[in-house]
């Protein structure tokens, strides 16, 4: 329990010293909104680095090469617990916005962060809202923007480490549209730092795996057709060969 008193005091702290910091980037934003960006992005990214040597999760991380450093991408991953958003972020190249539910929005100081970094939030519920959300990503990403979507929609609560949920296709279009690289994300283990043992955070080691870049246009037609199911079943190879792996280790 005492991690979790720790990360709540640490969060409490960062959104305390991040009110006037806010207000410093704003202003310099008037003339650099790049600069104010890369500013936030990197001082979220410490901070969930600093969540992560609080919580005792060690993190090995495969196939970062994979991930372009001059060009927006379609990051697409797995997803079994909310420390994937602070393992996959913190290690994010350039700027980029995940997609996240709608009912974030009602979290005081978390929501200012989250749409000052890009992110984007789903209405589930109605199809014309969600349908302008993903042109936004796409207009995000065609400025240099990165996003990022966990296309199972929830987090998978199965104990075998290689279950998904069916991947949403329409969480595709916005690399369908823009032409950008798909990067699919393997991760392994991170249910086993929280979600496993509710309300406590354990000592973990978890796998971050990146794959090879998927372009949409270098796919065949029926390929095409379902880019989540291919991309899906990608992820679920790379799972299945870390953890063959870490088997023979």
């Amino acid at each position: 329990m005492i991690r979790v008193i720790l990360i709540a005091i640490f969060v409490a702290c960062f959104f305390i010293v991040g009110i006037p910091v806010w207000g410093i980037t704003w202003a310099i934003g008037k003339y650099d909104s790049y600069k104010a960006d890369i500013i936030c992005l990197r001082m979220v990214q410490w901070a969930f680095k600093f969540i992560l040597v609080i919580s005792g999760v060690k993190v090995d991380v495969y196939g970062e090469e994979n991930v372009p450093k001059d060009e927006a991408v379609l990051y697409i991953g797995n997803h079994r617990s909310y420390f994937d958003i602070v393992i996959t972020y913190s290690r994010c190249p350039g700027l980029t916005g995940y997609v996240a539910k709608d009912s974030i929005l009602k979290i005081p100081f978390l929501n200012v962060w989250m749409k000052r970094l890009h992110c984007l939030f789903l209405n589930r519920t109605d199809i014309k809202e969600g349908m302008k959300m993903i042109v936004t990503g796409i207009n995000q990403i065609k400025n240099g923007i990165s996003m990022c979507i966990f296309p199972e929609g929830s987090r998978s609560k199965s104990d075998v480490e290689t279950d998904m949920l069916p991947f949403k296709e329409g969480s595709m279009k916005m690399a369908e549209k823009t032409g950008c690289a798909i990067i699919p994300m393997a991760l392994i283990h991170t249910a086993d730092i929280f979600e496993k043992h509710l309300p406590f955070v354990r000592r973990t080691h978890v796998t971050l795996t990146y794959g090879a870049p998927i372009y949409v246009k270098d796919l065949d037609k029926a390929e095409r057709r379902h880019i989540g199911a291919y991309t899906q079943k990608v992820i679920q190879n790379m799972l299945e060969a870390q953890l063959l792996a870490e088997q023979e280790q």
